[in-house]
């Protein structure tokens, strides 16, 4: 095993709501110097544009200018391209984050269909034994949503909703996006100092 290889983390963007803690996240990791392989589904790439006015027209040129020169590297990664390299379980990462995750990939990932390289990279963490969060972004929630959690929560993905916390008193939204970003990088065992303890 190469010990000297840099770590890398899969990150997933879907078509929830809440496109800017899948983008924070990825900030996150490459300051600290993770490489991070990024998958975008075709509605996450359409909330991107909606939500931070992002232009999907050169997917590869726009992901250069927002997360080039952080650190660590940006492997794209379209979501069509099951023969990626992350698509195998030889393929050595220290685990995977969808953030936001949609009900539509939650299902797909929950009852194994591997039909595109989001829920095919999530499979392989799942039979490799790596870590898996999910973070749904939803409301309501009906029965099928919460089966879903449920089934992959048995299987060991941890589940971090984007609930945001007011303890804290933050002051403004980026203080909200941080905590839920501060809370993945925990369940991550990364450290960081993206919001107030409890206590501190």
């Amino acid at each position: 095993m190469d010990t000297n290889r840099r770590k890398s983390w899969v990150v997933g963007i879907t078509g929830a709501s809440g496109s800017i803690y899948g983008v924070r996240l990825t900030e996150c990791l490459l300051k600290l110097g993770f490489d991070v392989h990024l998958i975008i589904t075709n509605a996450g790439w359409r909330v991107l544009k909606e939500e931070l006015d992002w232009q999907a027209s050169n997917r590869e040129a726009i992901l250069e200018e927002k997360f080039g020169d952080m650190g660590g590297s940006v492997h794209y990664h379209p979501i069509s391209d099951i023969g990626a390299s992350i698509a195998s379980g030889s393929y050595l990462v220290e685990g995977m984050v969808i953030m936001p995750c949609s009900m539509g990939t939650l299902s797909s990932v929950a009852h194994g269909s591997s039909d595109n390289l989001m829920a095919r990279a999530a499979d392989v963490m799942l039979k490799e034994g790596r870590t898996l969060v999910l973070v749904p972004r939803e409301t309501p929630l009906h029965a099928i949503h919460l089966e879903n959690m449920l089934k992959l929560t048995q299987l060991g993905v941890k589940m971090i909703p984007a609930m945001p916390a007011f303890y804290f008193k933050p002051q403004s939204l980026d203080d909200i996006v941080n905590f839920l970003v501060g809370k993945v990088l925990d369940n991550l065992r990364i450290e960081h100092q993206l919001f107030k303890r409890w206590g501190d």
